[in-house]
């Protein structure tokens, strides 16, 4: 081999391992991920998806007991703790973001209060088969119960039932009553 040679393979290789250590790339740990929301009347700013939850659509919840002249946030009706209903479009299971700052609350409460449990009722309209709308009630309870675990609520936390079309306002005829049966109720235990 001859020096000419050496000498460009030599340079050729130090051209190449300069050109990968360019190339590096470094994980980004300061700036986490954004998550685009791409629901119905949500904004286009992105949300960060790490595993801290985005809390600014709740306002406050009055967690203490003896807050509220020791009135129960659960049962004041000024506090958000006092809505317990999740309602879903025709067939399906998908949680609308605009119930998201009342689980967010929810969650919040549960967290704060390890022994709470609650009881997660799906509810559907009466038109589908006794099987389906039963299949689909526990569909809608358990995509709630997730929301609650991403949040940080423990599933011990947490019961899920179906009660199908059988808590449904019977002989609806208009659209909204069919809205209103397409539910799912957060009931707290011993309450």
């Amino acid at each position: 081999m001859t020096k000419g040679m050496l000498n460009k393979k030599l340079l050729g290789s130090l051209l190449l391992a300069v050109m990968l250590s360019a190339c590096k790339s470094t994980p980004m740990v300061d700036k986490p991920a954004g998550v685009e929301d791409k629901s119905p009347g949500a904004s286009s700013v992105t949300k960060p998806a790490s595993g801290t939850a985005d809390t600014s659509g709740v306002k406050e919840v009055v967690i203490d007991s003896h807050a509220n002249n020791g009135n129960n946030p659960l049962k004041d009706p000024n506090n958000i703790l006092s809505k317990r209903n999740i309602y879903f479009d025709f067939d399906s299971d998908a949680v609308k973001a605009e119930f998201r700052p009342l689980i967010e609350a929810h969650a919040k409460y549960l967290v704060a209060n390890g022994n709470a449990k609650l009881i997660l009722q799906g509810n559907t309209d009466e038109r589908g088969t006794r099987e389906y709308n039963l299949s689909l009630g526990q569909r809608r309870s358990v995509s709630v119960k997730k929301s609650f675990n991403l949040l940080g609520v423990q599933d011990k936390q947490i019961e899920t039932v179906s009660f199908g079309e059988e808590k449904a306002t019977a002989n609806c005829a208009v659209e909204t009553c069919h809205q209103a049966n397409r539910r799912v109720d957060i009931a707290y235990e011993n309450e």
